[in-house]
């Protein structure tokens, strides 16, 4: 068993028009660096890590945990997507499974974040049908604002934590087919 409960770790890739997600192997740890360390991409996460510590740090394989897909385009990851469930968040949600990406600058503005999400939270209904999905961004990261519209969810609540005001989104379970 593990934090999302009841499911078979690691799923078979997930495919889709243009991404896989899966796994994560050895020769993505240059892109985990290149991911925890920018400061672009961690602009609204509290600010990159330092890249040497990274070097020191990372296991061979980073990221291999249940609920956590590598985001590969033409064979080079290209970001990350994390389905689990908070240890630490908003009374709000408790007991619901969190969503949580990260693209490498390169990635933006082509729609591969709403395509990886979207790809997750379908894996998702169908091992776990019935779970409610959260995600929390800050309110002035815009484009993940836009993402998390676009996925389905709706504000929850609003809150000021990190030094910024936040946001929390539920996306309800799908409902089943009559």
């Amino acid at each position: 068993m593990n934090e999302l409960g009841p499911v078979t770790w690691p799923p078979e890739p997930i495919r889709t028009e243009r991404l896989v997600l899966r796994e994560s192997e050895a020769r993505d740890r240059p892109a985990f660096v290149e991911l925890l360390a920018s400061s672009d991409v961690h602009t609204y996460l509290g600010g990159p890590r330092p890249r040497d510590e990274l070097e020191r740090e990372l296991p061979e394989a980073p990221g291999q945990s249940p609920g956590s897909f590598v985001v590969e385009l033409n064979d080079a990851m290209i970001g990350l997507i994390l389905l689990r469930r908070p240890t630490e968040h908003r009374p709000a949600a408790v007991g619901k499974v969190d969503l949580g990406y990260l693209f490498l600058p390169h990635a933006w503005g082509h729609g591969y974040a709403t395509e990886a999400c979207a790809a997750a939270l379908a894996w998702f209904d169908n091992v776990l049908p019935g779970e409610p999905v959260v995600l929390a961004t800050q309110t002035a990261n815009t484009s993940s604002m836009r993402l998390a519209a676009k996925l389905g969810f709706a504000e929850l609540e609003r809150f000021y934590a990190w030094d910024a005001d936040q946001w929390l989104g539920l996306r309800p379970p799908p409902t089943p087919p009559a």
